[in-house]
């Protein structure tokens, strides 16, 4: 059998379509767009068909031939990956859904779904010979990113907000990551990376802005068809700051059928934002190709608290072509679910995946979604990480 390897052919821009070469770092076109990573799909059929990797491991790389690493020398892994997918059994019985589904990424290494993205864009990036890597977070995203680079042997200089959970600030200097805390919010610690990268030569791998942290984030998709038998579910709902999960997920669908794994089925794609930093619906309700920035955003649900996401015109592309939706959800019944599924189903969410579940619920009452369709809600994290918001 032949060895599975990277069948990455070229980066194309996502909005002007020219091609770049992957074999030199990138970050996004000159048009200012968001650059993806293009495979050579009849090479990738070689060696890629769901009997070919049974006896692989449960990473990220599983798929190896639709992931942007060449040697295989530079596909680190903290275990990342593979995580499973949960059938909320009591939560369904309380609303009469026989297929609702959890999948549970505060089980990835630094307890979130980071840990994907993180491990895809640091593993491309040693391969091209980058040493320094930069980072505005609000808390999650610059853990993994310490974490990943601990295990590559590079720099991880992070970028935060002072109102952060201390958890994750602590897991940024256990991991031997340069935590530097600002006044403002994830926007602003953006301006002050921007600025760093240019004057210090660090590699910015903020959401979207390199090629490859959705690559690792599209693996989500690849193991929700295997976990599923290749039938894809009805239902995505997702909670969304920077949206690179519902993007990634849905480049990981059309590979899927590319490679003839899946068919033209898609899930209806639901993105699911807090009140008080709502940009992505509020442009969706407007039927915008693109959000507007969101003021004074607000929320106890860190990682939802981004006023404007850079690929925003990309997770509405994927919600309208899905006939998918969006909604926001209070603070207070983010709190209320998170304490919901620890004593329902005894799994504990961090807020933005509570959110999810609030999500869920309000689109139910509203009659968004049937009770008989199969249905996966994404847990991006653990509630490990915020543990003060259970303790009232």
């Amino acid at each position: 059998m032949k060895a599975h390897i990277s069948a990455l052919s070229h980066l194309t821009c996502t909005h002007c379509k020219k091609k770049h070469d992957p074999h030199v770092p990138q970050t996004i076109c000159s048009c200012g767009n968001i650059l993806f990573a293009q495979y050579d799909i009849e090479k990738a059929k070689e060696t890629l068909s769901p009997y070919t990797f049974e006896k692989r491991p449960h990473n990220i790389w599983r798929l190896a031939e639709l992931m942007p690493v060449i040697n295989p020398h530079y596909r680190f892994t903290l275990g990342e990956g593979g995580t499973p997918v949960l059938k909320l059994n009591n939560l369904g019985k309380t609303y009469h859904t026989a297929r609702l589904f959890l999948k549970d990424e505060g089980q990835n290494p630094t307890g979130t779904f980071k840990s994907r993205g993180l491990c895809s864009a640091v593993s491309k990036g040693v391969e091209l010979g980058i040493k320094n890597f930069t980072i505005p977070t609000a808390g999650n995203a610059g853990a993994a990113l310490s974490a990943y680079a601990a295990a590559s042997n590079t720099n991880a200089y992070v970028f935060m907000p002072k109102d952060a959970p201390d958890i994750i600030k602590q897991e940024v200097v256990a991991f031997g990551g340069k935590l530097t805390l600002i006044e403002g919010l994830i926007s602003d610690a953006a301006t002050i990376v921007q600025q760093k990268s240019k004057d210090l030569g660090w590699f910015d791998v903020s959401t979207l802005k390199e090629p490859y942290r959705v690559e690792g984030k599209k693996t989500m998709g690849f193991e929700i068809a295997e976990q599923f038998n290749w039938e894809i579910p009805d239902v995505i709902i997702y909670p969304t700051g920077g949206g690179t999960g519902i993007i990634g997920m849905w480049k990981a669908f059309q590979e899927l059928e590319a490679l003839g794994l899946i068919g033209s089925k898609r899930p209806r794609m639901i993105a699911v934002q807090a009140t008080g930093c709502a940009p992505i619906v509020d442009a969706f309700n407007k039927k915008h190709a693109r959000s507007a920035f969101w003021n004074h955003a607000t929320t106890i649900a860190a990682g939802l608290r981004v006023p404007k996401a850079f690929g925003d015109y990309l997770i509405l592309k994927a919600l309208y072509e899905s006939n998918g939706a969006a909604v926001a959800v209070k603070d207070e019944d983010i709190l209320k679910y998170m304490k919901i599924m620890a004593k329902k189903e005894g799994i504990l969410l961090g807020p933005e995946a509570a959110a999810t579940v609030a999500g869920f619920v309000k689109l139910l009452e509203r009659g968004c979604i049937d009770k008989q369709e199969t249905i996966v809600l994404f847990a991006t994290g653990s509630g490990l990480l915020t543990p003060e918001f259970f303790i009232h």
